[in-house]
């Protein structure tokens, strides 16, 4: 009996620690949100977040915040719908716009560990429905699916406008044949010799990655990337099924009005339709994170990840902007879409990651105001 004793009194005082610990560590990390919501600096003074935003009209931010490998805290701020004052949370989606790309990359490299593509192979090769439009620049060199990934492919249209919500969305041939809102996507210079960011390649990407599969892109990426990495709140559907409508956020200009219709749509989905939340981009960081720290069964190996992170031209990776040397190494991507605007930076190495989304045109400066408070909370 006695022994029985013994062992309860243990076990209680080990969930005591354990819940005091719990709370210290909550507690000093509330401190530290509290300091970075009154910290953001412009000029010479500090101001809280909420008068940040309303400097910017920028009505709504979601921000998530990696440390140590693990989601630190996540919050939301503002409205995401002025239309019915519907607050953000963090379940709230917003468009990634051009985050959409590295999680992308992320699949295309999967398909290569698996067999099904190469880095450096003709892309031509794995184009079934359409092809690439011949012309001199691509009499001697080729596009591969390396030279798309690190935008040296030598295709053109560096971004895409997005649709109106009442507008009958184009399928990805005849975004590629120039029968959207675009120019015909085709080689503007020859593929190897300079850097040029270029949506059109990520969209030649989602034609690839529909014709090996024989599956819509959306399927493929919630299949084989979204569900296996836990980024159970995204989706790259375009347009955004009803069912998820009621929690994604409007879009706003610069001026901080709505867009009309709420948002835009985008049929060219591999560079810039992913739906999604700060907390499930965190989720793709940590996986990256915990790859190269040899973590088993992750969505691509060890060697593939280190593949990624590695500096081409313009320092570019395959599938983001590299920062930094060795193990010190920031990764990189912003995000813009019609009334949208998100940033994604992370430290693979040490398990940190910032994400940030705005539901403003103007959010590109208080998304720096943001990370420039974080760094000084945190001493990063």
């Amino acid at each position: 009996m006695k022994k029985y004793l013994l062992l309860f009194i243990l076990l209680f005082l080990s969930l005591l620690l354990f819940t005091s610990c719990s709370l210290i560590k909550e507690g000093k990390i509330a401190s530290k949100i509290e300091a970075f919501e009154n910290g953001l600096r412009h000029a010479t003074k500090y101001y809280t977040i909420y008068e940040r935003m309303d400097a910017y009209n920028v009505p709504g931010v979601s921000i998530a915040f990696v440390y140590n490998g693990e989601i630190e805290w996540v919050k939301a701020y503002g409205i995401a719908n002025t239309n019915n004052e519907k607050k953000v949370n963090t379940e709230t989606l917003f468009q990634a716009a051009s985050i959409s790309k590295p999680i992308t990359a992320l699949a295309a490299l999967k398909m290569v560990e698996e067999g099904y593509l190469a880095l450096d192979e003709d892309i031509e090769a794995y184009l079934k429905t359409w092809k690439i439009p011949e012309n001199d620049f691509n009499k001697d060199e080729k596009v591969t699916l390396r030279r798309l990934l690190t935008h040296t492919s030598g295709f053109n249209v560096h971004g895409f406008p997005g649709y109106k919500v009442n507008e009958v969305l184009p399928g990805i041939n005849s975004v590629l044949n120039g029968l959207g809102n675009t120019s015909p996507i085709v080689l503007t210079d020859t593929p190897g010799k300079k850097w040029a960011y270029s949506g059109g390649g990520y969209t030649v990407i989602q034609k690839v990655i529909e014709d090996v599969t024989n599956k819509s892109f959306e399927v493929y990426m919630e299949d084989s990337i979204l569900k296996p990495i836990g980024m159970s709140n995204s989706t790259f559907e375009q347009p955004l099924p009803p069912d998820l409508q009621f929690n994604a956020s409007a879009a706003y200009d610069q001026r901080g009005n709505i867009i009309d219709g709420l948002w835009h749509n985008y049929p060219e989905k591999a560079a810039a339709g992913l739906w999604t939340t700060p907390t499930d981009l965190a989720k793709y960081c940590i996986e990256i994170y915990r790859i190269i720290s040899d973590k088993p069964n992750g969505v691509i190996s060890k060697d593939m990840a280190q593949q990624m992170m590695t500096k081409h031209m313009n320092d570019w990776g395959l599938g983001m902007y590299i920062g930094g040397r060795e193990e010190n190494i920031y990764l990189v991507h912003d995000g813009k879409n019609e009334g949208f605007t998100s940033k994604l930076i992370m430290l693979p190495y040490h398990g940190t990651a910032l994400i940030v989304m705005t539901n403003g045109d103007s959010g590109y400066g208080l998304i720096e105001e943001i990370q420039q408070a974080l760094i000084e909370v945190y001493e990063l």
